[in-house]
């Protein structure tokens, strides 16, 4: 029996990513992913006749260009594509467009707001700063306060300098900002209800919260920090669909000698003397290890792969109560023909970007407050996007790939598990509400493919369906994420790690965390880090 160096639980993004720097810093790395193909959440298959989905993930922003240079991955065949902008859909029949360009939405807003035109500039000036504040800390360890060793004295010295750099004028609206609600924050700059809607929706994107509820305001912040081709706050379709990322990751990984086992599902890490050796797959085989890393979140990690008393008993109580919270769902669907929204002026660009119709930030509570009553939202919040518009590779000429992000969908359905009638019943709701907007649009559709958090759970391994493997809330954030005294991606088991989302600086295909872990990993080795973009820390 073949022995590896280190074992990576899934083949999602940040367990290739983690997998690609360790292979390269010469250790010999082993993949095993439960489904027939690598990729996780960031996966694009072929469904229906000649049309590809990105099943899960659907746009690319926040990965690091950083790990984008190291791996090489455009050389592997990763191509970004970045989109202009795209619209709000206003039940009056009219739309609001936005646009990459800061002066051409800055000129949208005056359509509606001359006030709001003027807001806008202060308003991404002060988001601007709190990304600057912010980005540095992504591809660094979060430093542990109770800690007196040197690593974690030079980092938290590190954030002393930077909150030092801030006047106290700054330093008030940064710890406001971090803790209210994105409803309140665009408040504090805006008049016009479609204006705050359309700049809310990135503060509940994958949260169980609501655009009134503290905390949302960060959340902005995380898909604001966006960056394709060095533009901050710009998005992108992978040309190929979200698949294209993970393939070049995998394509990188085995360049550099590494192996990959698909369908090989983990049973249990095995453990020996506290010690990680391996895991164990559902079939009986075991792959052995010095090392393991898990890009599982850390419920399914520590409450399913360990057996608990291999555990700390306060650590095992913090697992369990680690919030996941799902509040997700996804729609794709294979098209025959362009769909027609005739608010929108014949050949504007906005059908090629992100297309909303939600209209008002209390329509977007209202749709929260169905899923705290345990129901999917009779009006959703949809993030509905055409790739095939920018990218002729996913759907034959004539044909179009549309996905549609969903808020808000409970885990239960009013405390029961998904039947598949609701889930049926969920896709109605979302394809009614389109249709509202898109006269015809039922007429165009040849395939469905439907995903609520027991899907997501099921066929993906995200606990409860939380598409960021725990909610990016101030408690769950730096040393807090996922466990306090265990967030630098080691556990209480020697030669255990995370390096998934749950871990710092959490969800999103970012490939951080991946970044992160392979960095502590080295260092617990005495290994040089010579391959890796010198963003990790200072120490």
């Amino acid at each position: 029996m073949k022995k590896y160096d280190v074992v990576v639980i899934g083949g999602g993004h940040n367990g290739l990513v983690a997998a690609c720097y360790l292979q390269r810093a010469g250790l010999q790395v082993a993949v095993v992913e439960k489904n027939d193909w690598v990729g996780g959440a960031a996966t694009s298959r072929k469904l229906a006749d000649e049309v590809f989905y990105s099943n899960c993930s659907y746009v690319c922003s926040l990965f690091r260009p950083e790990i984008m240079r190291d791996l090489e991955l455009p050389r592997f065949g990763l191509q970004i594509v970045a989109y202009e902008g795209g619209a709000v859909l206003t039940r009056d029949g009219g739309y609001l467009s936005s646009y990459r360009d800061h002066h051409r939405h800055r000129r949208e807003f005056a359509r509606y707001s001359a006030r709001d035109a003027e807001a806008y500039d202060r308003y991404a000036r002060d988001v601007t700063r709190q990304c600057r504040f912010i980005q540095p800390l992504l591809m660094r360890t979060a430093p542990d306060p109770f800690s007196l060793r040197p690593r974690d004295i030079g980092e938290l010295l590190f954030l002393a300098r930077k909150v030092g750099d801030m006047s106290a004028a700054e330093f008030s609206r940064t710890t406001r900002f971090w803790t209210m609600s994105i409803s309140d924050f665009l408040d504090e700059y805006f008049e016009t209800e479609v204006i705050k809607a359309y700049l809310a929706i990135s503060g509940i994107i994958g949260t169980a919260l609501g655009p009134m509820s503290p905390g949302t305001a960060y959340v902005l912040l995380h898909h604001y920090m966006g960056e394709v081709d060095g533009s901050v706050g710009a998005w992108g379709y992978a040309r190929g669909g979200m698949g294209a990322i993970t393939q070049a990751l995998s394509a990188s990984f085995q360049a550099a000698g590494g192996d990959i086992r698909t369908g090989a599902e983990v049973d249990s890490v095995i453990i020996r003397n506290g010690e990680a050796e391996g895991v164990a797959l559902a079939n009986g085989d075991e792959v052995r290890g010095r090392l393991v890393l898990s890009n599982a979140d850390v419920k399914r990690t520590f409450l399913k792969l360990v057996d608990e008393k291999q555990l700390p008993e306060r650590f095992v109580h913090r697992v369990k109560h680690f919030k996941m919270r799902g509040s997700s769902g996804k729609v794709n669907i294979a098209l025959d023909g362009l769909p027609d929204f005739p608010a929108l002026p014949p050949g504007c660009h906005s059908i090629k970007g992100d297309l909303h119709f939600t209209d008002t930030v209390e329509r977007i509570e209202r749709a929260y407050d169905d899923w705290k009553d345990g129901r999917w939202s009779a009006d959703p919040f949809l993030d509905a996007m055409i790739p095939t518009t920018l990218d002729p590779t996913m759907a034959p000429p004539g044909k179009h790939f549309m996905s549609c992000f969903v808020q808000y969908c409970p885990p239960k359905v009013e405390g029961r598990d998904w039947t598949d009638a609701d889930r049926d019943a969920f896709a109605e709701t979302v394809i009614s509400q389109i249709a509202d907007y898109s006269p015809g649009f039922r007429d165009r559709i040849l395939h469905m493919e439907v995903r609520t958090p027991r899907e997501l759970e099921a066929e993906v391994g995200l606990t409860e369906g939380n598409i960021f493997q725990g909610e990016l809330t101030f408690d769950q954030l730096l040393f807090n994420r996922p466990v306090p005294g265990y967030a630098q991606y080691r556990s209480p088991v020697k030669g255990l790690y995370l390096c998934g989302s749950s871990t710092h600086p959490g969800g999103g295909v970012m490939g951080a965390p991946g970044y992160n872990a392979a960095a502590e990993v080295l260092r617990d080795l005495k290994l040089p880090r010579t391959h890796m973009s010198p963003a990790h820390d200072i120490l």
